[in-house]
C-alpha cells in the first residue's frame, strides 16, 4: 500500500498549534471537519482519545499514529499533521512527537486498516530521514513528494 496515494494536499496540517495530546487530536479532528471529511466531530475525537487511553500510538522517532474505526467511512482517511515544537504523546522512546499520521477507517474493513498502519510503521522504521525531511518541507505538496520519494526508496 502506497501512503502517498492516500494523502492529499488538503489533508496535510502543516503547523499544528496544540501542545498536548488531547488538544492535538481535537485540532486534527476540527481540521478534518473543516475539510468536510467527517460529519460527527465529537464521535471521532472520543474514539481517538479512547484508543490513546489504551496505550500511546506514538511509535518513537518523532512519529505518532493515532487511529480508530468509524462507521460511515468508505475508504481510509489519512491526515498528516506536523508539529514543529513537538508534543509529548507518551512515546516509547520518551521523545516528543512531531508527525501525526491520523488514520480513520471503516470497522467493516479491518484488513485495509491494518495495511495502512503497517505501511506507516514500516516507512517510519526504514526511512530515518522522513521526520526531518517532512519538518523541513515548505508546503503540503512537498510533504507528499517526500513521502512518495521515501516510499520509492523502500519499494523501488
Amino acid at each position: 500500500m502506497k501512503l502517498h496515494s492516500l494523502l492529499s494536499e488538503e489533508l496535510i496540517v502543516p503547523d499544528i498549534k496544540s501542545l498536548t495530546r488531547d488538544a492535538v487530536l481535537k485540532e486534527i479532528v476540527g481540521f478534518m471537519k473543516s475539510r468536510n471529511r467527517i460529519s460527527r466531530e465529537r464521535n471521532l475525537y472520543d474514539k481517538l482519545v479512547q484508543r490513546e487511553n489504551l496505550g500511546s500510538t506514538a511509535i518513537g522517532d518523532g512519529v505518532a499514529i493515532p487511529h480508530c474505526k468509524l462507521k460511515g467511512i468508505k475508504s481510509p482517511l489519512l491526515v498528516l499533521a506536523i508539529s514543529h515544537p513537538g508534543v509529548n504523546f507518551d512515546s516509547l522512546d520518551g521523545k516528543p512527537s512531531h508527525l501525526f499520521f491520523l488514520v480513520v477507517s471503516s470497522p467493516d474493513d479491518p484488513s485495509t486498516s491494518l495495511q495502512v498502519l503497517a505501511a506507516i510503521a514500516q516507512l517510519v522504521r526504514k526511512s530515518t530521514a522522513l521526520p526531518r525531511r517532512v519538518l523541513e518541507a515548505r508546503s503540503p505538496k512537498v510533504v507528499i513528494e517526500i513521502v512518495r520519494e521515501e516510499e520509492d526508496k523502500l519499494h523501488g
